[in-house]
């Protein structure tokens, strides 16, 4: 009996040792088979990528495929590309925020869109099959595919993202930007400096294995410290492969998902173009933000974690707007996944025309304290039945009543067990959490 391979964002692990070539090879060929002979393939800075990348691009062109390779190039420019070039599906060999040694290969449908989960699973199936092993039936001679290389990608990528902008003006504004050593490198700066603003970028290089390491949207201080020393206006920093962005406001306050949802949200309905008063977000969001959009007279809608299932609801409700608090956000008018960039000119496309801080715009809402804490665990396919957990998980719920919330999952991506709590005060929450951690630290671990 197979396993499905794919989590909340691909199918990812070590690479070399879970994602080994050869499965990578696996992937490709399904690929050619399950979407067509016409891949968009992409991906982000890990050393790991061109080794993925060659065993992926074999699999595609060993079923007669021709993957469109674009070299390193943000996720959602593969989105926006497959379907600008009419391909029949895109790949971004990427693990997105993980350490260097992890990588990732996710995939869109001819639409741009992430696949469903049922065709995942029927993908999934045909991988571990004996099918995939098999040579027999391949395309030899003339048959057998080759590599289409996409050169000017990027450029078409910003392009695209610069477009979203009206007015195409952003002159004014000083923005640091931390690109993570991944993808956004080569750009993020560039789109902003052909929008006017002045650019001050940190991590534009890369090794290879520098990505997300302690700088990024995961890392926040250095981009920080990079705005005290600028004096710039506002800061932001992406993930590895640039589908995400948090921002900093000019006194180092964190802005995060949930404060771009509102911020945006209010602008977009200002300007009459919030379609049925509706913003998209996870179960993740935090209650602060539930509680000033409902005031705002805005329904928010919650979805299961990650910006598929955003989408899928966006589009299933005629909303316009959607994301996650960790920066993964959809302007439906502009991209069909998160994308880091195009969120970025948003933002400062806002700031820029009602001359407000980034402090100022954020006050639309007050966060309530949060507090997660990530366990490890490699037995977490366990918590759905661990009665346990739950008794403690409902004890705390009725203490907290509606003030507060508690939220236990398993993280799609990694062996962990996430345990979050929002309350009034930071020490109710993190007594919350401590209390359920302690139990699946007991139980689980």
């Amino acid at each position: 009996m197979s396993t499905n391979l794919f989590g909340t964002d691909g199918v990812r692990g070590v690479a070399n040792a879970d994602l080994s070539y050869d499965l990578a090879f696996r992937l490709g060929r399904a690929a050619a088979r399950f979407l067509g002979k016409n891949i968009c393939v992409g991906r982000d800075t890990r050393l790991s990528g061109t080794m993925l990348e060659s065993a992926l691009t074999a699999g595609i062109m060993a079923e007669g495929g021709y993957p469109h390779c674009c070299g390193i190039i943000p996720t959602p420019a593969i989105a926006l590309l497959t379907v600008e070039a009419g391909l029949d599906g895109g790949i971004v060999i990427s693990a997105s925020h993980n350490p260097p040694e992890f990588n990732g290969i996710k995939f869109f449908g001819s639409s741009g869109m992430k696949l469903p989960d049922a065709l995942e699973e029927e993908i999934s199936a045909w991988v571990q099959s004996e099918a995939a092993h098999a040579t027999e039936g391949l395309p030899t001679g003339e048959g057998v595919g080759h590599i289409v290389k996409m050169r000017d990608a990027r450029d078409r990528y910003i392009d695209h993202a610069v477009s979203t902008v009206e007015g195409g003006d952003l002159s004014g504004l000083v923005v640091a930007v931390d690109c993570g050593h991944g993808a956004a490198c080569m750009t993020t700066p560039v789109a902003l400096q052909r929008l006017g603003a002045t650019v001050h970028a940190i991590n534009t290089d890369h090794t290879g294995m520098d990505i997300n390491v302690n700088c990024g949207s995961t890392h926040l201080e250095p981009l920080q410290e990079l705005v005290r020393q600028t004096g710039a206006d506002v800061g932001l920093a992406h993930d590895g492969d640039a589908d995400r962005v948090l921002f900093v406001a000019a006194d180092g306050t964190e802005i995060d998902g949930d404060f771009i949802l509102a911020i945006c949200g209010a602008d977009l309905a200002a300007q009459g173009k919030l379609a049925n008063s509706e913003i998209v977000s996870t179960v993740m969001c935090n209650l602060g933000f539930t509680t000033a959009m409902r005031e705002a007279g805005f329904s928010v809608v919650q979805t299961s974690v990650g910006d598929r299932y955003v989408l899928e609801r966006m589009i299933e409700d005629g909303a316009v707007l959607g994301g996650e608090q960790s920066g993964h956000v959809i302007f439906l008018e502009h991209n069909t996944t998160g994308d880091g960039l195009v969120t970025a000119c948003q933002l400062l496309a806002v700031m820029k025309r009602t001359g407000r801080s980034l402090k100022d715009l954020a006050s639309i809402m007050v966060r309530f304290p949060q507090v997660l804490v990530n366990v490890r665990s490699e037995r977490k396919s366990e918590l759905d039945e661990c009665k346990p957990v739950w008794e403690v998980v409902q004890r705390t719920e009725r203490m907290l009543g509606d003030r507060g919330r508690i939220l236990v999952r398993t993280s799609g991506t990694e062996p962990l067990i996430r345990v979050m709590a929002e309350a009034e005060t930071h020490e109710t929450a993190q007594a919350a959490v401590d209390a359920i951690v302690a139990v699946i630290e007991r139980e689980l671990v």
